[in-house]
């Protein structure tokens, strides 16, 4: 139908006559002259209609913004003084001398150049968001991304595999999606919270490299980096270590950037433990490009008579930090109790502060109303030890470690978004040595920090029963300004060891042979020592794209409400239907009656 795309035509085509397709950006009238910005995949070109070409000016004048139009016409440079830089074929323009109206199009909803469009707007007309330059790029950059991580895989020698979308439900991760079983009657599948066990299978297969890019399911609280279904690039190896794992992913992301943004990243990539990750940070996915760091002064104000420190500091489980910010001196009151209301989000009670006005004068030289509690020696350890100059400002965190690092982290953040002390660029960087376990005080019980098939340190195995608390992890992140992109481990190839590990984690024999038996059983067959880890494609694209929220590099996305205003799903289903799946629906009280979802059965 065309001859070439809207985007492509320049200089090197003048004289050339062209047939193209696209839709009507924007047409002009200019006093007798027709001109309509033609619009395909490929970008803008200017077409022009003149009244002497009778049967092409009369139909253009008919012509609104987004018809389907095709347009055949001669290349030729636009006139002197009407050039447009700003786009590839701005120097050229096809004077028309046919056209066909391909379809029409009702009035939009809302215009393409609309800054302030609403999002439940977008997602109700997500066909026609998708036709801005903003969300075509997005899309695109995306296809771009997968396609060289693809690339890069298939170098290396991995084969891609696909694996069930329809499986087992399995305890210790998020939410399953369940999907009742029509031949079964009682009994569901569970969509794939991820590939984790199939890829452990195939590495007992011997397929030794493997990758996919899965869709993944969770049925958890929505956030801007999370939605219910999900794109993860899921990777698995046998017959590396973690070193060995690390050294590749890291090749796999620096030729990423480098293909697709034209950017290098650093060779080698930083590692952080995650002790220290939360010691000068507070997170285990720290973003970098903030300069500011926490320090410990515990030790320092252990005997103080201020108890809002001194209980936290005399307890095991507690933590007292400092967060110097410089030249934080200059906030006012208000902006600092604005902070102390953005602490308390995070469950802190208050946010203590010390103002330097001259640090030479030690206490003189400061303004603090806890300075009266604290002795001089721990005004003077707390100047060392945080770097203090004049016109510093001192933040303070004290409770329990989650509590401190949680507040302070998040004012970390806030600080340096608001201070501009957050640099531009790109600074990724591994996290490692994870604990293996972490203490639920609600389930009374200890649950896997990462997943229950990670592999325990080779010097902490004996402790997986014993001390399941100092256990530490064969587990690594890979995190990005402040993001975790991507999440692994090696993983347990023993069965005697994954056993002893699932009685760690109250999985009691009879239910770890229901849930796990398969893979239980595998184990004894020749398993390969193995590792793997799977990236975020819709975070990564983000991060790549500029933009806040992954709804805006997936082409149709779920609300924060986990539903889809454009085809209103979720939505209810015959009772027929019900009954062939031997279902019946119980909705909460309020939904009972004129409610979504309709009457109870």
């Amino acid at each position: 139908m065309r001859s070439h795309y809207c985007g492509e035509v320049n200089e090197s085509h003048i004289g050339q006559t062209v047939t193209l397709c696209g839709w009507a950006h924007r047409r002009r009238d200019h006093g007798g002259v027709i001109f309509v910005d033609l619009r395909d995949r490929a970008g803008l070109l200017q077409t022009v209609f003149d009244p002497d070409q009778r049967e092409a000016f009369a139909l253009a004048e008919g012509v609104r913004n987004e018809y389907v139009l095709r347009v055949t016409g001669q290349v030729r440079h636009r006139p002197p003084g009407t050039e447009n830089p700003h786009l590839s074929t701005g120097k050229v323009e096809v004077a028309a001398s046919a056209l066909e109206i391909l379809n029409r199009s009702e009035p939009l909803p809302f215009q393409h150049d609309d800054s302030e469009l609403s999002e439940p707007v977008r997602l109700r007309y997500r066909y026609l968001d998708l036709r801005r330059d903003v969300m075509q790029r997005n899309l695109r950059l995306r296809h771009r991304a997968v396609k060289s991580l693809r690339a890069f895989l298939e170098q290396q020698g991995f084969t891609e595999i696909e694996t069930p979308i329809l499986t087992k439900s399995t305890p210790e991760g998020a939410r399953d999606y369940l999907v009742p079983s029509r031949t079964h009657p009682g009994r569901f599948f569970a969509l794939p919270q991820s590939p984790q066990l199939f890829k452990q299978l195939l590495m007992m297969s011997g397929f030794e490299r493997y990758y996919q890019f899965a869709r993944c399911f969770r049925d958890e609280d929505l956030r801007a980096d999370r939605q219910p279904e999900f794109t993860q690039l899921d990777i698995e190896t046998s017959f590396l270590d973690e070193q060995g794992v690390m050294s590749l992913m890291e090749a796999m992301i620096r030729s990423l950037f480098r293909t697709v943004l034209n950017v290098d990243l650093p060779d080698p990539i930083p590692r952080l433990s995650y002790a220290e990750a939360i010691r000068r940070f507070a997170s285990d996915k720290p973003d970098l490009r903030n300069p500011l760091e926490l320090v410990d002064v515990a030790d320092l104000v252990k005997g103080c008579e201020f108890k809002v420190f001194a209980g936290p500091a005399g307890d095991p489980a507690g933590r007292v930090a400092a967060l110097r910010v410089p030249k934080g001196g200059e906030l006012t009151r208000s902006q600092i109790d604005e902070y102390t209301v953005h602490v308390g989000l995070f469950g802190a009670k208050g946010l203590a502060y010390i103002k330097v006005n001259d640090a030479a004068k030690g206490r003189e030289g400061l303004q603090s109303p806890i300075l009266k509690f604290l002795s001089d020696q721990a005004i003077a350890g707390i100047m060392g030890r945080t770097g203090a100059q004049n016109g510093d400002l001192i933040f303070f965190g004290a409770d329990k470690a989650r509590v401190v690092n949680d507040a302070l982290g998040a004012l970390r953040l806030k600080l340096g978004t608001d201070l501009a002390l957050t640099v531009s660029g790109w600074k990724p960087l591994w996290v490692v040595d994870f604990p293996m376990f972490e203490f639920d005080a609600e389930a009374k019980r200890f649950v896997a920090l990462h997943h229950p098939f990670t592999a325990p340190r080779a010097e902490d195995e004996a402790m997986v029963d014993k001390d399941p608390a100092n256990v530490r992890a064969r587990a690594y992140d890979m995190v990005l300004n402040g993001s975790e992109i991507g999440g692994g481990s090696i993983r347990i190839h023993r069965s005697e060891l994954q056993s002893r590990v699932f009685s760690t984690l109250g999985i009691e024999e009879q239910e770890a042979g229901e849930k796990f038996g398969f893979l239980l059983e595998a184990l004894k067959f020749g398993a390969p020592p193995h590792g793997g880890i799977a990236f975020g494609i819709d975070r990564i694209a983000a991060l790549m794209a500029g933009v806040d929220s992954i709804r805006e590099v997936i082409a149709f996305p779920k609300t924060q409400k986990a539903s889809c205003p454009l085809t209103d799903a979720p939505g209810p289903v015959s009772e027929a239907q019900l009954r062939e799946l031997s279902i019946r629906v119980r909705l909460p009280a309020a939904e009972t009656a004129g409610e979504p979802g309709g009457k109870k059965l």
